[in-house]
């Protein structure tokens, strides 16, 4: 049951629409459970329930995703509570916040109090950053494919307090786990405090293996954080299973939530050992993961909507929509893989990649592949990379919106643009 507390009479509409979606979605899945083809009328029913103008194309949801439909429907719905009602706006829309911490906790295999909903990645690295304590010469162990979210507050705490960052290089793509691991071991010595790698890389699409690195870390004593901007909505995520001490995500770029929104994991063992960096009532009295979420008035429409998204991922199935990105994914990979001059920069592995493929052509400057393919097909993707690790090309989302044709239209004029270099 997806339908939040509010008045009765003011929410009346917003639950019977939304309803009728989830029912729409239910009735299908009664008869093509079974059935995980990336297209077909259960994933056409998906596809109505976003709201693209002109037939667009969005194949950039790494960067900001769509909303769908009864997320856009509680978002707007809940606005309008706060203009028209401020009084149950703060009164009796924060109740209903621990519904969705538990809503959001159940989708990553975590425990309520392990969840803080924050406003971003970047908001979730920095706070890890800062609530380290650190002495001179502790070490932070990156890899050299970090965001900039998860390269400048290690920065800014090298100039603060005289630590070590050390960027670990990683290759593109790298070859296995073990070359990942084996990567981070090497350099790790007695004085280092922070593993902090990107888990779903942004750069080149690698989903770093977290499971095993985690493994590395707490063998060697050490904290380790995940930047998973990505992550939630792409992955079938378990905390447990992952075994992660920190973990940051943007739900607003694959999970379909609006802008504003993140979620925070910190494990219970690992809370007690970051400092929280916004005080205010319950920062020394909570003792979970609310204490780095004492952050004053919030906007709580933007709330309630997460939680409406983590219902309409629910409602699909996380392992489903897994494994939709990823075949979808994969048909774009193997036709890139046909079609001469092009340098894939993604693992073609499925442990060591998800719904972000990055490439580029021989002698093909990135932007011109980005304009002609929206010219053309309408098709949106972006540049991306750093000449520094040779990653200059462009990258390109597969999410559950997106249909076979669609991806097929991208590769016929990837082969055009090759054809006339």
């Amino acid at each position: 049951q997806c339908a939040l507390g509010g008045s009765v009479l003011s929410l009346y509409t917003l639950s019977k629409l939304n309803a009728e979606i989830y029912a729409n979605l239910a009735s299908l899945d009664q008869d093509y459970f079974n059935n995980y083809s990336p297209d077909g009328i259960y994933w056409d029913s998906v596809q109505n329930h976003f709201l693209f103008q002109d037939n667009l194309v969005m194949m950039n949801n790494g960067t900001l995703g769509p909303m769908p439909e009864p997320v856009y429907n509680t978002l707007m719905k809940y606005f309008k509570l706060q203009t028209t009602n401020p009084y149950d706006c703060y009164n009796l829309i924060p109740r209903h916040k621990e519904e969705i911490r538990a809503r959001l906790a159940k989708f990553v295999n975590a425990s309520p109090d392990e969840i803080a909903i924050n406003r971003n990645t970047t908001e979730g690295m920095n706070l890890v950053a800062n609530g380290v304590d650190f002495e001179e010469g502790d070490e932070v162990l990156i890899s050299s494919l970090e965001h900039p979210a998860g390269i400048y507050p290690w920065r800014l705490q090298e100039k603060r307090h005289k630590i070590k960052v050390i960027e670990v290089p990683l290759g593109v793509p790298p070859k296995n786990v073990n070359e990942i691991v084996t990567a981070f071991e090497q350099r790790i010595t007695p004085r280092t405090k922070v593993m902090s790698i990107s888990h779903t890389v942004y750069i080149t699409g690698l989903i770093t293996p977290m499971k095993e690195l985690s493994e590395l870390a707490h063998k060697n004593n050490i904290l380790i954080l995940a930047d998973s901007a990505h992550g939630l909505g792409m992955l079938n995520l378990d905390m447990k299973k992952i075994g992660i001490d920190v973990f940051a995500s943007s739900p607003y770029k694959w999970c379909g939530a609006p802008t504003g929104t993140g979620l925070l994991y910190v494990k219970k063992e690992a809370q007690d050992n970051i400092w929280p960096q916004i005080a205010s009532s319950g920062w020394d009295t909570y003792e979970n993961a609310r204490r780095f979420e004492t952050l004053g008035q919030r906007a709580d429409p933007l709330v309630y909507a997460l939680g409406e998204a983590i219902c309409f991922q629910e409602a699909i199935g996380r392992a489903r929509i897994e494994r939709r990105i990823t075949s979808l994914a994969r048909r774009l990979k193997d036709g890139l893989h046909s079609i001469s001059k092009i340098r894939l920069h993604t693992p073609d592995d499925p442990y060591l990649s998800g719904g972000l493929t990055a490439f580029s052509i021989e002698g093909i400057n990135p932007t011109v592949i980005v304009n002609y393919l929206r010219e053309k097909y309408n098709i949106v993707i972006r540049t991306i990379g750093r000449d520094r690790d040779n990653t200059q090309g462009v990258r390109v989302s597969t999410n559950i919106y997106i249909t076979n044709k669609d991806v097929d239209n991208l590769l016929e004029g990837v082969n055009e643009i090759v054809k006339k270099s």
